[in-house]
């Protein structure tokens, strides 16, 4: 009858039945797995009730396997083994869905999308959605899983309570313009500018231009920096730029302007609720190697 009732060994119990066999006592198995000397002794003890067996012996040194605990190690070392296999074919899975970027239109145009090839040749599975727009889009509402925003993420408008950041890039800004623009400021000309659009003054660059240049003519104005960066290489004017997007434009030069604004820090933001999901997970880790590796050209360090 006792035999009838007893149920089957459970998994955690045969987990710690083979630690104690490696260990060979209570207090070494307890400090391996981070339990108490107690809980390793009753799942033990419920090992060898679900089983029927005596599978130690208690002796002056430590806890010695009988034979019947010898035959139940050799089971629970295959369970573990087999554990351990679908735990890296879970891993090794190919992955896959649509992970959504969230990034300013110049650093979605200009950086993000040329780049974005590598990732799909580590993960061709992972489809793409770049969300490029001024308008912060709402992590919470998973209108982007993942969003690039400059600022402390305390101070940015719109940034959603339960996310996860991490900082990225620290952006550090310059004038640009052609060759000729240099030369007439270097003449000592008056500078013209190219700037932001009367919807986007409010931007810390529009601002900073409007507080030290309040006189100086906009004589093109956009409401992005790419196209503030095509306008100053057709001649327009000088355009305040962050260093990256000059040298991605490649043919502006830097026209000697003072004072510089101060730099600014782009964060990667993530949903908690999504960050552990692993398309999101190789994207993230995707995009931090990639500003890690170019945090130079951020900076301008490598003018």
């Amino acid at each position: 009858m006792a035999d009838r009732n007893r149920t089957g060994p459970d998994w955690e119990d045969a987990r710690f039945f083979a630690a104690l066999a490696r260990h060979g006592s209570l207090s070494a198995t307890a400090r391996a797995l981070g339990v108490n000397h107690a809980t390793v002794a009753r799942r033990v003890a419920a090992m060898e009730q679900a089983l029927g067996e005596k599978l130690f012996e208690r002796r002056p040194d430590g806890y010695a396997l009988t034979a019947a605990g010898t035959r139940a190690l050799e089971a629970a070392d295959a369970m573990e083994k087999a554990a351990r296999r679908l735990l890296r074919a879970q891993e090794e899975r190919p992955l896959g869905g649509l992970v959504r970027i969230a990034a300013t239109p110049s650093l979605a145009d200009l950086y993000l999308v040329p780049r974005l090839a590598a990732l799909a040749q580590r993960h061709p599975g992972i489809d793409i959605e770049i969300v490029s727009d001024r308008r912060l889009a709402s992590l919470a509402r998973r209108e982007a899983d993942i969003a690039l925003r400059l600022g402390a993420p305390k101070d940015a408008r719109g940034v959603d309570a339960d996310v996860i950041a991490r900082r990225l890039a620290t952006l550090a800004f310059g004038y640009y313009g052609t060759a000729d623009w240099r030369g007439r400021i270097a003449a000592g000309a008056a500078p013209v500018f190219v700037g932001f659009d009367e919807a986007n003054a409010h931007l810390p660059e529009a601002a900073f231009l409007a507080r030290h240049f309040p006189r100086a003519r906009l004589a093109v104005r956009a409401n992005t920096q790419s196209t503030q960066a095509i306008a100053a290489r057709a001649g327009h004017g000088i355009a305040l730029l962050p260093h990256f997007i000059a040298a991605e434009e490649g043919v502006l030069v830097a026209v000697p302007l003072v004072p510089l604004p101060p730099t600014r820090d782009l964060f990667l933001l993530t949903n908690r609720l999504s960050a552990d999901d692993g398309a999101v997970r190789a994207v993230r880790d995707f995009l931090a190697e990639l500003f890690h590796a170019d945090a130079a050209l951020f900076s301008g360090l490598d003018d």
